[in-house]
């Protein structure tokens, strides 16, 4: 298989859903085309909804869907999803508990040249202040295939965030460790200790082996569930560790670097680097020329890293 994007994958795992659950239902707010899902409209005419440039009718739609015993599965951008439809997403949604589940497409600054009016770099924080909402942002189309069919499984809302482009694999094909609200753990070093979801893990997979020809031991938390945060795992790896770093591809306030920290702060105190979007207007490029700008590739983590620990 050639490497796709995360929300193809989606689409892949609900398209073989339908087939059998006919209380599945995709929904879009004339998005269908950025979210891949133009198979499933195709393919599920009867089992798919278009509410056009509407995002809180989107999702209040899908809670009453929801309500009548559907499992909705709502697409709309990052940015727009975790703001204009906000307050549909907390009452409709959360307060009522129902199982809508949103899936945040394009997030992150997928969308590049379009500027901040199009990034997502506040959801994780946005959503995960919301009482039963989860929040999961999958690192490859392996992953994005089991969490998806994990949710598609299950009863309880949630916040899922996906990139726009392709993105390279981090695990290979019918060799995905994956346990539901548990992170994935890469590597067996001690010395460093990284976390990190969505597209900021195979950076820190690619740092990971710059340090390892350095001579130093480390090992990766891929935490695609930043809501649930696997705080027994987290605690566990970074108790020996010298440095802890998180990456993420958010804001430096509330997403998974702030939950990091709090855990750190109130249980195992360490010496930390929390790498993230800066909290400014990000310069216009594509994803590949921001994280280089900001020093979120495998090299610049990796140099981040080897001034935090004094070395050259």
């Amino acid at each position: 298989m050639s490497k796709i994007s995360n929300k193809q994958m989606i689409c892949e795992v609900l398209m073989k859903k339908a087939e059998t659950d006919k209380n599945l239902i995709a929904l879009a707010s004339d998005a269908r085309g950025s979210a891949s899902m133009t198979p499933f409209f195709d393919a599920f005419p009867a089992q798919s909804v278009e509410t056009g440039i509407a995002e809180q009718d989107l999702v209040s739609i899908a809670a009453g869907l929801a309500k009548a015993g559907k499992r909705p599965f709502a697409f709309s951008p990052a940015s727009f999803l975790s703001t204009r439809s906000y307050e549909q997403a907390k009452v409709d949604v959360a307060y009522s508990n129902v199982n809508v589940k949103l899936i945040g497409i394009s997030g992150g600054i997928s969308y590049g040249a379009l500027g901040m009016s199009h990034h997502s770099a506040q959801d994780f924080a946005s959503m995960a202040a919301i009482p039963n909402m989860r929040v999961y942002c999958p690192s490859d189309r392996f992953q994005t295939e089991k969490l998806t069919e994990a949710l598609a499984e299950d009863d309880k809302p949630a916040y899922l965030r996906v990139g726009r482009n392709a993105v390279d694999d981090v695990y290979e094909e019918g060799n995905v460790p994956f346990v539901m609200d548990k992170a994935t753990v890469i590597g067996e070093g001690k010395e460093v200790v990284f976390t990190a979801c969505g597209e900021m893990v195979k950076p820190c997979v690619d740092a990971m082996k710059l340090l390892e020809n350095k001579g130093i031991s480390s090992c990766l938390l891929d935490m695609y569930c930043v809501k649930p945060f696997d705080r027994e795992t987290f605690l566990e790896k970074v108790r020996e560790a010298s440095l802890v770093v998180t990456a993420e591809e958010h804001s430096p306030y509330g997403g998974l670097g702030s939950i990091a920290a709090m855990v750190l702060g109130a249980e195992c105190p360490k010496p930390a680097l929390f790498l993230s979007l800066p909290d400014a207007p990000v310069i216009t490029g594509t994803s590949q020329e921001v994280y280089e700008a900001y020093g979120l590739t495998g090299e610049g983590i990796f140099k981040q890293v080897l001034e935090k620990l004094g070395r050259q």
